[in-house]
């Protein structure tokens, strides 16, 4: 394991957290916790409750019991592929992304145990327009560490330090 995993794992700990505390808000002292319940916050955010049987953005809704325990051993095996190359992972930025991916997933993989759907409650809106789908923290955080991995291995190039020096060109050839 990396000397630097633990940060990652840190990560993902406090992602968990803070995800299940927030939708134990909602659900409990707040009074959202059924279809239709909702409160405004300001005039383009709500809170509103939307139990999600589905994988990411509600794609393949688990319609009974052994698809819902499939959704929940198939995303419990991307948690662990992502921890397996959270623990090999150098780069303090990629730590940090999968750790935002992995608390996220373990997050909604409760849910999902628990109650059967991953609860949504996040729901912002300009008007009708709504440019996301209701969601949650571990959403949030699955999306912005995807989005840091993609960048980084898509624009960001890191300097190599192990190379050696540089090949000299033949100059005579």
């Amino acid at each position: 394991m990396s000397r630097f995993a633990p940060a990652g794992f840190v990560t993902a700990a406090i992602v968990f957290v803070v995800d299940q505390a927030i939708k134990l808000w909602v659900t409990g002292p707040l009074g959202i916790d059924q279809l239709g319940a909702y409160r405004e916050i300001v005039s383009f955010f709500d809170l509103r409750f939307v139990p999600n049987i589905g994988v990411s953005l509600g794609l393949l809704p688990a319609g009974s019991p052994a698809m819902r325990w499939a959704i929940v051993a198939l995303t419990a095996a991307i948690a662990c592929g992502v921890a397996v190359w959270l623990t090999r992972e150098t780069n303090r930025w990629d730590r940090m992304a999968l750790g935002l991916v992995l608390g996220g997933a373990i997050g909604n993989i409760l849910d999902r145990i628990r109650l059967g759907y991953v609860v949504d409650f996040a729901d912002l809106h300009f008007g009708t327009w709504r440019p996301f789908l209701v969601f949650n923290v571990a959403d949030a955080a699955i999306t912005i560490g995807v989005l840091v991995l993609l960048v980084r291995a898509l624009l960001v190039r890191d300097k190599k330090t192990d190379a050696g020096p540089a090949p000299v060109e033949n100059l005579n050839a």
